[in-house]
């Protein structure tokens, strides 16, 4: 892949708050994931690049980048949209035995790309399981094109969905949830805080993201929520609980 030399875009305008209608119709999806992952990740992928092109217009013949995108929904739906999109994923599990044309292992740290090669990085729900998100942004800021967009998203810890499967009994403690979902399902959780889950906040991540002067926020808000998305993610405290995952769009400052 080449840097491309294209002028930056204009922001998208007129976006408003997603329809009660469609997080009601993500809600259900997730609740089903685990009987039918299929259709809960192609609904969230869809719905992904959606906001990706609200906020950055059309993909289409535009270089994404898809960090940690496991077994390529994303990558197919951006591709399905025209993209040249390519897929990063650290885990050989996640990519299954047949990886998707395009695929590559490698670690979100250090990403076997030069400077300046996409038009669009995107990670969806990643960053809660790396033990140092800021390398993980900084290397995706570093492959991004001057202009460029970078989708971040991640459920917070105190986040209702924060313990991922043994939510949201992590509020008594991780162990204390993971035993009890060990008594209830008679297997061992898929997540282990301090090895492939980590505790990460709203409000400390806004602050170093928007401390840094390679990036500007165009949008911080609540990935789900119907209304007042942005709202919620102003209020101290409230935040850390009520945002349920935070939905950080960057752009990729010259």
């Amino acid at each position: 892949m080449r840097p491309r030399t294209k002028a930056a875009r204009p922001e998208a305008s007129g976006w408003k708050d997603p329809s009660l209608r469609r997080s009601v119709a993500l809600f259900r999806a997730f609740m089903g994931e685990q009987s039918d992952p299929e259709a809960c990740y192609r609904l969230l992928a869809r719905d992904a690049v959606s906001q990706v092109e609200a906020y950055g217009g059309p993909v289409s013949g535009r270089t994404v980048v898809d960090i940690g995108g496991g077994g390529g929904y994303f990558l197919e739906e951006f591709r399905r949209r025209g993209a040249d999109a390519f897929l990063f994923e650290p885990d050989p599990r996640e990519l299954g035995e047949h990886a998707p044309e395009g695929s590559v292992r490698a670690d979100g740290y250090l990403l076997p790309l030069a400077d300046g090669v996409a038009d669009v990085t995107f990670s969806s729900n990643v960053l809660e399981h790396v033990d140092d998100p800021q390398t993980f942004l900084s290397e995706m800021v570093r492959v991004t094109r001057p202009g460029g967009l970078i989708y971040v998203s991640f459920t917070n810890w105190y986040s209702p969905w924060g313990g991922h499967e043994w939510a949201p009994w992590h509020y008594l403690g991780a162990e204390r949830a993971r035993n009890r979902y060990r008594r209830k399902t008679g297997r061992e959780a898929k997540h282990r805080l301090g090895d492939n889950l980590f505790t990460i906040h709203v409000g400390t991540t806004l602050r170093q993201v928007r401390a840094r002067p390679d990036v500007r926020v165009v949008a911080a808000r609540s990935r789900y929520w119907p209304f007042l998305a942005g709202v919620v993610t102003r209020v101290p405290l409230l935040r850390e609980f009520a945002t349920w995952n935070l939905l950080l769009i960057l752009r990729r400052c010259p």
